[in-house]
């Protein structure tokens, strides 16, 4: 039993906890968060490898046995979403010494994204469908926190319309939870997807799947629940902008990985149809918004909408080649979003504004961070050789494979749209002459450079070492698509339902 699954859990509370037993001594705060985070990202790293070597790891809290004790579950596309969760967290903090002034680290800043890490781990690492919703509303308190930390007048009107619709989807979770209790018998994901195999009535579960496609959905905001995106994201500090871009909508995404691809594949199959065509008009609704935007993070934040929809398309091709083609996207595009968050952040604050309009000349004011913002655009656009390409080629391919050829086109013509949309931000704010005394504005300080800068040279990293990348998604692709496997890993080789059976003998 891989008990050490929950050190991750327990680090994070730890570290929040003393995050607010020393929220005023500032330096002391700074350094439990760094601790806390640091600790998490080796240990996403350590796991990365033993799941490569030893397959999927899973533990029973209190040694109880599934389906009757809580389970954390570990495999590959666990492994990937945990480490490039710890280290956008760990970028973001290090952003925040630089941008955040002091009143918010005095008010419990710090606890809050502990919390939202620790919610969001315990989403990817659950293996019981109630659970998954418990660890939802860890990160939405957490996320609401930081959304209005500040109190103004546009980040409460901004967090008004983020909470009620991620209340409105927990409770379609909370419903189809009760509903899958209710015809199942049980919520643990593994011994759901078991007794699904013997349900007589296919027209209850396809429900229930449309339920949890609406839950998932409004928190990855796809079309046509994004709306609260792009009118709230917009409103926080830059640091919390690019947190809540590389993590919360992923999340979703990832639930909608491991509900659909790993216990409900029938419905899976029998939505493939209708969930490629959320993901293209996705796409298309998600670049055509941002083309209109002139305002930096409006425009990145439509485009979080419309790389989602490449997310829900490896999911639409309801398969393991798909599902790794959308992880390996996913990992890419998390880490790509935050980085340009950072990077425009950082010439949002050198003017006092985010309207392009009202910006211009920073390529030969800051010539540092122009080439980390083209590079930036160009992995976001998916080009070579950065780490963009190889994802959405893996999807493209995935496409033309199944013959989904219709998904396949419109995410080609929305690489070059994004790539058009985001030379806007170039061409508005580095490259065309200032009318303003440039000389007089303050300079980029390393603070600001750095998390983004370094997110950038990941990217190239990994588009570089694209192999090892494809290789380790193709695992986590096929484990997740690997129903049996899983149920095996977590009951054992009788499954589930001898060990329930045996118990209430």
């Amino acid at each position: 039993m891989a008990n050490h699954l929950f050190l991750p859990i327990v680090s994070l509370m730890i570290g929040a906890a003393l995050a607010v037993l020393f929220g005023r001594q500032r330096w002391v705060a700074r350094g439990i968060v760094v601790g806390s985070v640091l600790f998490h990202l080796v240990y996403s790293l350590r796991l990365l490898w033993v799941v490569a070597e030893h397959g999927r790891q899973v533990s029973q809290a209190g040694g109880w046995l599934a389906p009757f004790g809580i389970t954390f579950v570990a495999d590959g596309a666990t492994a990937i979403m945990l480490a490039v969760a710890s280290l956008l967290t760990l970028m973001t903090v290090l952003y925040s010494f630089a941008s955040l002034d002091e009143g918010y680290e005095r008010y419990f800043y710090y606890p809050l994204v502990l919390l939202l890490l620790l919610g969001v781990s315990g989403a990817f690492m659950t293996g019981d469908l109630f659970n998954l919703y418990v660890w939802f509303e860890v990160l939405l308190l957490a996320s609401f926190g930081l959304i209005t930390l500040g109190g103004t007048r546009a980040q409460l009107e901004g967090g008004l319309k983020y909470v009620v619709l991620n209340l409105m989807g927990s409770i379609a979770f909370l419903i189809g939870c009760g509903l899958v209790y209710g015809v199942v018998g049980t919520l643990n994901m593994a011994h759901i997807a078991e007794r699904m195999q013997t349900i007589q009535q296919p027209g209850i579960m396809t429900a229930i799947a449309c339920i949890f496609l609406f839950a998932f959905g409004s928190k990855a905001a796809i079309l046509p629940l994004f709306f609260w995106l792009p009118t709230s994201y917009h409103t926080p500090p830059v640091a919390v902008t690019a947190i809540f871009s590389g993590l919360l909508t992923k999340v979703g995404a990832y639930s909608l990985y491991r509900v659909f691809g790993t216990v409900m594949q029938n419905e899976l199959l029998h939505l493939a149809p209708w969930i490629l065509t959320i993901a293209w008009l996705t796409m298309l609704v998600g670049v055509f918004g941002a083309m209109a935007q002139m305002n930096v993070r409006r425009i990145l934040s439509f485009h979080i909408v419309s790389q989602i929809g490449y997310s829900v398309m490896g999911l639409g091709l309801a398969s393991s080649l798909g599902l790794a083609a959308g992880l390996l996207f996913t990992a890419h595009v998390m880490i790509v979003k935050t980085s340009l968050f950072f990077i425009g952040g950082a010439a949002e604050q050198i003017y006092g504004t985010g309207d392009i309009k009202k910006m211009g000349g920073l390529a030969r004011r800051e010539p540092v961070l122009a080439i980390f913002w083209f590079l930036g655009i160009i992995s976001l656009a998916g080009l070579p050789p950065m780490s963009g390409f190889f994802g959405k080629l893996a999807l493209l391919q995935a496409g033309v494979t199944q013959g989904a050829w219709l998904v396949t086109g419109v995410a080609t013509l929305t690489g070059i749209l994004t790539l058009f949309s985001m030379l806007k931000i170039w061409n508005e704010v580095f490259w065309k002459k200032s009318y303003a005394d440039i000389s007089k504005l303050p300079r980029v300080s390393l603070g600001l450079l750095l998390p983004g800068a370094l997110l950038v040279v990941i990217s190239l990293a990994l588009g570089l070492g694209a192999s090892v990348l494809v290789d380790y998604t193709s695992l986590a692709g096929g484990q997740l698509f690997d129903q049996a496997g899983y149920i095996q890993s977590v009951c054992g080789l009788d499954g589930c339902e001898a060990v329930f059976q045996a118990a209430i003998r």
